[in-house]
């Protein structure tokens, strides 16, 4: 079994500890998560695991050819290929460089075998080499290769026309989805995915989640999507203070876990807070008075004694709270036939809609089917378009888009002015106190809130000009992608004000938690396809899309059932609970009975998992010892019992996930 073992690894830049004695085993169906604040040092031990980076200490131990592949968050194609003709298919086809080495060296052991005329060990051992090389090849799907690069390419939203086009026609967002195709394609044995979502929508997301639950080796991934994190990890590994600890369990459970520890954490803290407070008070008042100086003295001494306690800026808790809305009438947006083409490419068509005050609307669709395009048009960007719509009376629209120069709509994005006094300017009075933690909250933390705004990243640029936009009184929010950029502490602050606001709001959203926290209404754009209403909250939207897709199979599209629901129509909401049988006591009871058996279960079942973890890590690290590599029993051993290890967690696994589901059914 191939595996990744790093033991007692420890790096700093400067005074700084990025990583203290971290251990951390990677293995075939490992499937765990790296978390921690944003700036602790994710990306980093992503890029020592990959052996791009050097620690300063520790032991590394891999499976003798075992393949690591890395997707960092950023990187796309090598620029020699973007200035050329090379195509996404061409680049795509990249992944299967190192088949090519095997072939090249298979070709050579044929050569060698022809020649061969010894019966002795040499040959036997070329032999056996031309067989595992073989295998290797048969194994990574080479001489398939045509088909399966199709095959992710269009999971991951391209279309069949796209393959043959240049990659350099292509956004950064699309190359990074070639950069993540050649991973997928690569098959190794460990893949580190440092936030391969960023650039996927809906789609393409859910048909990664689903390539990933049937993939063998092993995954550690970054990213900012609680849905993604939940449907796929099983383990999480939090970096915090150069600290690396393992949380055995979903995302979510790792996250409850991870507050009640924090709680007690903050109120650890805020006692020191009050015990420092209070000795520099005393030492304050009576410094110069002599007949103190001895408890003066004192006071110092326990306060040089004091190990801070340190939290982190992204651990903090921040609120925030968007200014009041201003009244506006009852009817937001009227749509009335509104059309929209690119050429031949129809991505609007007769679209007639009334959005009323205090609706969350999200806009739901793959790629192309004109949700931006729709909100480039309400916001007044782009003005070609047939039909018409009305704003509502006193409706002040909003409009954040992805071009952050035309969201901030601000001068200051080519001056000097800093991040810090481009937000004061724009500031309502009342929240310039809590300016810095609502900078803080859009990842603009110590010394960064000092930056000038020329020297910003796309990222960063982006994050101020949604926090300017939020600043401003409205009533009418236009948002396309706001949780782009956004660390999941900064995607809760945003969620929580969207939540409590007053006015409309009308977004799209990758996140799939993001859009079933806050839609109310959903708006699905498919073209060529008429756009479909749904009056009720993203859960509804999927269970009305899938009987409605049901419907399609048993009665057809045309004239039938599947066809019902337009533009011009209106989904029904569910039935409420008022049509459920009711419950007898007895009946509740034993359901509740039933409940807590299984939750003690669960947590059974997760304390024998932390304990398998850190016992496959104590394996992990003693087959890293170089003692131990020349004692063939002592690693058979080994690999006996971290075989057995892996097998007990596999069945607690499938029970605990069983569980699971029913408990979230509940």
């Amino acid at each position: 079994m191939a595996f990744v073992q790093f033991s007692e690894v420890s790096l700093a830049f400067g005074a700084r500890d990025i990583l203290k004695n971290a251990t951390i085993y990677l293995a075939a169906g490992t499937r765990a998560a790296l978390a921690g604040p944003n700036g602790a040092g994710k990306s980093t031990l992503m890029k020592i695991l990959a052996g791009q980076m050097q620690p300063d200490s520790g032991e590394r131990a891999i499976t003798r050819g075992a393949r690591v592949s890395y997707l960092p968050q950023t990187g796309g194609a090598p620029e020699s290929l973007l200035a050329g003709e090379s195509t996404v298919f061409d680049e795509a086809e990249h992944a299967y460089a190192f088949a090519v080495g095997l072939l090249d060296r298979q070709e050579e052991l044929g050569r060698l075998l022809e020649a061969s005329t010894a019966d002795d060990g040499s040959t036997a051992r070329l032999v056996e080499e031309h067989s595992a090389i073989h295998e290797a090849i048969e194994g990574c799907g080479y001489y398939r290769r045509r088909d399966r690069i199709r095959e992710v390419l269009q999971g991951l939203g391209f279309r069949e026309t796209d393959l043959d086009r240049p990659l350099r026609e292509f956004s950064g967002g699309w190359q990074m989805r070639v950069a993540l195709a050649k991973v997928l394609l690569e098959n190794p044995d460990i893949m580190l995915l440092d936030e391969p979502t960023n650039y996927l929508d809906l789609e393409a997301r859910s048909w990664l989640e689903d390539y990933l639950a049937s993939y063998s080796g092993g995954v550690l991934l970054v990213s900012h999507d609680r849905y993604f994190l939940d449907v796929t990890v099983r383990e999480v590994y939090e970096l915090w203070n150069g600290k690396l600890s393992r949380y055995p369990g979903t995302y979510s459970a790792y996250e409850r876990r991870r507050a009640e520890e924090l709680e007690a954490v903050f109120v650890a803290w805020e006692r020191q807070q009050e015990e420092v407070a209070r000795l520099e008070d005393f030492i304050r008042r009576f410094r110069y008075q002599a007949t103190k100086a001895s408890l003066v003295q004192s006071r110092v001494k326990q306060l040089d004694k004091i190990v801070p306690i340190e939290i982190p800026e992204g651990m903090k808790k921040i609120h925030f709270s968007f200014p009041p809305a201003p009244r506006c009438g009852t009817t937001v947006i009227r749509l009335e036939e509104l059309g929209k083409a690119y050429g031949a490419n129809r991505v609007l068509s007769g679209l007639n809609l009334e959005i009323e005050r205090g609706m969350k609307v999200a806009l739901v669709g793959p790629n192309g089917a004109g949700k931006s395009t729709l909100m480039r048009i309400l916001a007044g960007v782009d003005r070609e378009y047939q039909g018409g719509f009305r704003l509502g009376s006193s409706v002040e629209l909003a409009y954040f888009a992805q071009d952050t120069a035309e969201a901030m709509g601000q001068g200051a994005v080519a001056g000097e002015a800093t991040v810090e006094e481009t937000a004061e300017a724009l500031c309502p009075t009342d929240l310039l106190p809590k300016i810095r933690n609502l900078l803080g909250a859009f990842l603009f933390r110590g010394d960064d809130i000092h930056k000038p705004i020329r020297v910003l990243s796309g990222g960063e640029r982006s994050r101020l000009a949604l926090l300017i936009l939020l600043l401003k009184p409205s009533n009418l929010l236009v948002l396309d992608e706001p949780t782009n950029h956004l660390d999941l502490t900064s995607k809760d602050v945003l969620l929580e004000a969207l939540k409590a606001y007053q006015g409309t709001v009308l977004f799209v959203s990758h996140d799939r938690l993001f859009i079933e926290e806050l839609a109310t209404r959903v708006l699905e754009l498919d073209a060529p396809k008429p756009a479909r209403w749904y009056v009720g909250d993203y859960r509804y939207f999927l269970e009305k899309k899938a009987s409605l897709e049901a419907d399609v199979l048993a009665y057809g599209d045309a004239g039938g059932r599947g066809a019902a629901a337009n533009s011009r129509e209106v989904a029904r909401p569910l039935p409420g609970a008022e049509a459920q049988h009711p419950v007898s006591y007895e009946e509740e009871k034993a359901r509740k009975a039933r409940l807590r058996k299984l939750q003690r279960r669960e947590e059974e079942i997760l304390a024998r998992l932390e304990t398998i973890g850190a016992q496959k890590n104590a394996c992990g690290h003693e087959m890293g010892l170089s003692v131990n590599y020349s004692d063939g029993v002592r690693m058979r051993k080994l690999q006996s019992s971290l075989d057995e290890l892996e097998k007990e967690a596999e069945v607690l696994n499938a029970e605990w996930e069983a569980i699971a589901t029913e408990l979230s059914s509940e």
